[in-house]
């Protein structure tokens, strides 16, 4: 087979850096001129290096038009059998048709005029696919033979100019059909037809042929090749080893459900007891390395660990999370235990715990796989808030700082004998304000929220101004004795004006669990307000350390089928207490103590967290005993541990990035399913795999196991 020498390739090779700001805005005066939605859309690119494709990609093809004296208007889109869309000016004889791409570096325009239909194509730089004649289906696998270009000649490394690109001539003699394709259940190529998530997660093999989803993987590569090269450095501040620990653990009561998993290995054989019972043994999948990193730093052999880590947790389906994960994990041995770091400049001291080495080293790793792969400086050192001071000022703990609708504290602002209600009930009253001068964005979205059972939505007008406190429908009788002159001098504290939304709720004085009604109302205002058109939130990365969270909590429902009415802890039961707190965690007041805790927040989404743990052996046999209250079974797994840290262990600490989560936003993709080859649905299924699956009831009998439908059915 063969075809007439008729295709042509423009490429252009460009790097950001010589992508100046200069020459980048002369660039879109350009496609201002000429195409002001084109520009709109350029200019809306998180990342500057897609803006730039894109802009290269216009402008070589307003370059093909010029020369060809084709009026841009005149072009029509059309789609390839694969249903590729392409673009063809049918005014010309013979027609015009060409497409555009990239790869990393190059963009690359294809163009044809032939007196046949227009050719259906896409190039790449490894291949390039042409119109197949006869019965061939164009995804079948071609090979070009004859001509063939390396791709040194396909890249021409010039510097971008407006109008400077470089001109090859490719001459396709012959292919040759590797592997015909039979009919596909999707079309990979087609992005304005997709089918549904589940009918792509079964195919998932076809669905990775989508540029989007390859592009994603190969950078995933990238970062963790960044990742690990960026630790092992041997300067002062990294130096870390790589070390694999075991997936393989025992069931161990640290938080989360674990994924158990049975072996044939007989309980005598274990423990080489041979009077002990038949019964059947299980491993845990890890949650996490927690254990295993520890003993390292106790070891004294190791004293700078990492590891990218799979961890497995089996928990109840949820939006966007996954059964097995992966994630940065690092342990140091000698961290601080309580010095207070250097605050960024215009922020006031709020780091009052250890760990500040654990924060350098990671605030180092994101500034650098920031700068690499996004081409954004971060600042030297990340924002730092309590936990007490996020729940109270936007009712999170891992709070969306892009925004404002700042919750306020109106409790203080009451008369006394109302107060004095408050403070005995342990409550405090809280509104959220949005102001018709300053938050206009966000009026109609405030307007088309809806009360609920924990908030009550007033607008404040001449004819609610004495009376809205009083009858905002809030359960609360203190409110009732408000009298008009107390309603009065709220209205002056608050600087409320006509026209202005109040959202009032209450909560507890001393900030519990996650959110707060009126964080999740914040949230909620912005998610409508952008889905409306009235606001447009930054994609900037705004990153933030959250600190001194309890370091004990009865609030936390997911751990509840482990501690069975008890404290849990918030973080896991290796966290240490900050020391202005230790003396209140032994005499009792456990509700009081903060932990050596820290998250670290970009954007409203946790991406890490971690703590300094405890390294003294008789404060942690203390937490175990008589904080969590673990039976001597509950503890047994913690053993190894426990004498670990009698044999004198340095103190330590580290934290755990969300590898997954991580890409995501480096992807700008709203699922981690984007950025893992093979995921598993948000109820935990593998439609590519069908797993989970039952197994057969001989296969159960070599674990010593049984399904419960044929226990039953032997008991009848």
């Amino acid at each position: 087979m063969s075809t007439e020498p008729s295709l042509q390739v423009w490429a252009v090779f460009y790097h950001p850096d010589l992508f100046s700001e200069e020459l980048y805005q002369r660039a879109l005066k350009v496609i201002d001129n000429l195409d002001s939605e084109a520009s709109a859309r350029i200019r809306r690119f998180y990342r500057r290096e897609d803006a730039c494709r894109t802009l290269i990609g216009h402008l070589l093809r307003r370059l093909l038009l010029l020369e060809k004296g084709v009026d841009p208007n005149a072009m029509k889109f059309s789609v390839t059998e694969a249903g590729k869309p392409y673009i063809v000016s049918p005014n010309l004889e013979p027609p015009l048709g060409f497409n555009i791409t990239h790869d990393n570096a190059l963009v690359a325009m294809a163009f044809s005029s032939r007196s046949q239909n227009p050719p259906a194509f896409s190039v790449g730089i490894d291949v390039m696919k042409l119109r197949v004649p006869g019965k061939e289906s164009f995804p079948s696998f071609v090979r070009t033979v004859g001509d063939q270009i390396p791709q040194d000649r396909m890249i021409h490394n010039l510097r971008f100019r407006v109008g400077t690109t470089g001109e090859i001539d490719v001459q396709v003699e012959r292919f040759t059909v590797l592997n015909s394709a039979s009919t596909l259940p999707f079309t990979p190529s087609n992005p304005f037809n997709l089918p549904s998530d589940d009918l792509r997660a079964r195919y998932r093999y076809l669905d990775l042929r989508r540029t989007v989803l390859s592009d994603n993987i190969k950078k995933r590569s990238q970062v963790a090749h960044l990742i690990r090269n960026t630790l092992h450095d041997q300067g002062m501040l990294f130096n870390f080893l790589e070390v694999e620990t075991p997936v393989l653990l025992r069931s161990s009561p640290e938080g989360a459900r674990e994924f158990l998993v049975p072996t044939r290995v007989s309980v005598a054989n274990a423990h080489s007891n041979s009077h002990a019972p038949e019964r059947p043994l299980f491993y845990a999948l890890q949650q996490s390395p927690q254990q295993p990193k520890q003993l390292l730093i106790c070891s004294g052999g190791v004293d700078r660990y990492f590891q990218l880590a799979k961890c497995f947790r089996d928990e109840d389906g949820r939006k966007d999370r996954q059964p097995e994960f992966t994630q940065i994990d690092l342990e140091m041995a000698y961290v601080s235990w309580g010095q207070s770091s250097p605050a960024p400049p215009g922020f006031s001291e709020k780091w009052r715990i250890g760990g500040a080495e654990v924060r350098q080293v990671v605030e180092s790793l994101i500034r650098k796989i920031w700068l690499q792969m996004e081409g954004i400086t971060i600042p030297d050192q990340f924002r730092v808030m309590t936990y007490r001071e996020a729940m109270t000022r936007y009712g999170s703990d891992k709070p969306d700082t892009r925004f404002g609708l700042e919750i306020t504290n109106i409790t203080p602002h009451l008369t006394p004998d109302i107060l004095s209600q408050y403070e005995k009930n342990e409550e405090v009253l809280e509104c959220i304000i949005v102001r018709k001068s300053t938050d206009s964005e966000f009026i109609r979205a405030s307007k088309a929220c809806r009360d609920n059972l924990d908030t009550c939505h007033i607008n404040f007008s001449q004819s609610t101004a004495e009376t809205w406190l009083k009858e905002s429908g809030l359960r609360c009788e203190a409110l009732q004795g408000l009298t008009s002159d107390g309603q009065t001098q709220m209205n002056t504290t608050l600087k409320l004006r006509y026209g202005d939304d109040i959202w009032l709720a209450k909560r507890s004085a001393l900030p519990k669990g996650g959110s707060t009604s009126l964080g999740r109302l914040r949230l909620r205002l912005s998610e409508l307000a952008q889905s409306r058109g009235d606001f447009t939130i930054t994609t900037d990365p705004h990153f933030l350390w959250i600190t001194e969270f309890p370091l004990f909590t009865r609030a936390d429902e997911d751990k509840d089928f482990l501690a069975k009415g008890r404290w849990s802890s918030s973080h896991h039961p290796f966290t240490a207490p900050m020391w202005q707190d230790i003396e209140a965690m032994y005499r009792g007041d456990i509700e009081l103590v903060r932990g050596q805790h820290y998250d670290l927040v970009l954007n409203g989404v946790e991406i890490g967290g971690g703590s300094v743990r405890v390294h003294d052996a008789a404060m942690q046999d203390y937490i175990f005993g008589s904080v969590l209250q673990l039976t001597g079974q509950e503890k047994a797994p913690f053993d190894q541990l426990l004498h670990a840290l009698k044999c004198g262990a340095p103190p330590h600490g580290g934290i755990a990035l969300g590898f997954d989560r991580l890409m995501a936003i480096l992807c700008n993709t709203q699922s981690i399913r984007d950025v893992i080859a093979f995921p598993k649905t948000s109820t935990g299924t593998d439609l590519l795999f069908r797993s989970p699956a039952t197994i057969s009831e001989e296969a159960l009998s070599q674990y010593g196991l049984r399904s419960q439908t044929d226990s039953n059915t032997n008991d009848a």
